[in-house]
């Protein structure tokens, strides 16, 4: 049968506010999830990694992602962003710009996702 998932609404980041929408979840036969997220302007993850990696679908408007160790990328309506297996990152709307965008990732046992510590505004703002 057809299971519909609930809406969620969560704080991202003190900084700001963020929510999410399930799309689908994990099942006895699926082993991935996705959501549709809407990060306000200023708004962003934490730092987090997923075990399997993460694919980003940008939907709408402007935003940034930097993977631990890299520089901070603008990501746009259209961009698909691919989030490798392990790796610390963080993804969110510009200072200026709401980003909405389609997260799909795979889950080890359930988990799909290790959260971690906020992101900083020097990091935030790319300084």
């Amino acid at each position: 049968g057809v299971v519909v998932g609930q809406v969620a609404q969560f704080l991202l980041d003190a900084a700001a506010v963020g929510f999410a929408q399930p799309v689908f979840g994990l099942n006895a036969d699926r082993n991935f999830s996705s959501g549709s997220v809407t990060f306000l302007p200023g708004a962003r993850s934490n730092w987090h990694s997923h075990p399997h990696g993460q694919t980003l679908v940008v939907t709408s408007g402007a935003g940034w992602t930097q993977a631990e160790g890299e520089a901070r990328v603008t990501i746009n309506a259209g961009d698909v962003v691919w989030c490798p297996p392990g790796i610390r990152h963080w993804h969110g709307a510009t200072d200026s710009s709401a980003m909405t965008h389609l997260a799909i990732q795979q889950a080890e046992d359930t988990s799909v996702v290790d959260w971690m510590e906020p992101v900083t505004e020097a990091q935030y703002l790319g300084q």
